[in-house]
């Protein structure tokens, strides 16, 4: 069997690549007669210039700038061959860099200078066009921070994300993503009166994808981005296409597989490709919530539970790649045509 292994990351556990080589060793140790094919994935979010780098080579380069609390952090961002600078913005802003019991108290001055940091750093190297991945951010501050740092440029500039709700109401930033990042019901009423207030994104607030990262999509836009697919940015880059197309099963991941996994993530990404090809595709996750109704619906045709199968959250979080290895040990067994 040629199998496509083409998962995003666990959420802070594991990187894609990290996850894709987990499940290859598992994979492998149970039907060694496979070709594996590993294709590591991220929409604008956590892991994006890690599987670019993967997948266009190019040179790294490492910026220290402000973090979404202004302490310091290095950022590292891809240079690609062809002059293209590809920055992540949870790399300065993201909110795994807030630890859990201080998000609450930060939620409201987290920024993303960093990021506008990081953009002015590749407008000086020259580079003709800057994409910014957005996702996984700590900030709601509606770009404010990178448009005191870039309140213009002279590349092109390109906003990276899957995330298409607007900026303002019950659909935008602040009310969408504000509580997974520490606000209250108060708190979110100040965030979305404070965003209200900036009349430099009132031109674009009610664009599709204003609202990622806090708002960060919208700064952009009034910068003159564009918007593209991060997944499908990624896609592209990795030729996921391709490989799907001689492949006989497809099998994708991710750190929770939930409602969200359906709207538009990396995951039906992948299921959608393969049911298009007539191929099966398996999705493991450290945890899944969504039901086989629904993700038959999306093309997925069976997911597995990293936690479920270690017996624990505890445990599937504590060796992250050995549990999943050894959940795709098992599946391969149930899925292998080429098993021992």
């Amino acid at each position: 069997m040629r199998v496509v292994i083409a998962p995003d990351c666990f959420g802070g556990t594991l990187t894609a690549r990290e996850a894709a080589e987990a499940i290859a060793d598992g994979w492998r140790s149970a039907a060694p007669g496979d070709e594996l094919v590993l294709r590591p994935l991220a929409d604008g979010g956590p892991g994006f210039v890690d599987v670019l780098h993967g997948a266009l080579g190019g040179v790294v380069r490492t910026s220290v700038v402000a973090g979404p609390r202004g302490e310091p952090v290095s950022a590292r961002w891809l240079v690609a061959d062809d002059g293209t600078a590809y920055v992540e913005s949870a790399q300065a802003c993201g909110l795994h860099l807030v630890p859990e019991d201080e998000r609450a108290s930060t939620v409201e001055s987290a920024s993303t200078r960093g990021v506008g940091e990081l953009v002015a750093a590749a407008d000086a190297l020259g580079c003709h066009t800057v994409v910014v991945g957005l996702g996984g951010s700590a900030t709601t501050d509606g770009g404010a921070g990178l448009l005191s740092v870039v309140p213009s440029v002279s590349a092109r500039l390109v906003a990276a994300s899957d995330v298409e709700n607007p900026l303002l109401g019950p659909h935008g930033a602040a009310a969408t993503f504000g509580p997974q990042k520490g606000a209250s019901p108060e708190v979110v009423e100040r965030l979305e009166a404070r965003l209200a207030s900036m009349a430099v994104l009132e031109p674009v607030r009610d664009l599709p994808g204003a609202g990622a990262a806090g708002g960060l999509g919208a700064a952009l836009m009034a910068l003159g981005a564009s918007v593209v697919s991060g997944a499908g940015l990624v896609r592209s880059a990795t030729r996921l296409d391709p490989a799907l197309d001689v492949a006989d099963l497809a099998v994708s991941g991710e750190g929770s597989f939930d409602w969200q996994s359906l709207r538009g993530k990396l995951v039906t990404a992948v299921a959608g490709g393969a049911a298009e090809r007539g191929i099966p595709c398996l999705v493991l996750a450290g945890q899944v919530s969504v039901g086989r109704r629904e993700a038959g619906a999306a093309g997925v045709q069976e997911s597995y539970s990293v936690a479920e199968h270690a017996g624990s959250v505890e445990r599937s979080v504590g060796d992250p790649a050995g549990t999943l290895s050894a959940l795709a040990a098992d599946v391969a067994r149930q899925w292998s045509h080429s098993r021992p």
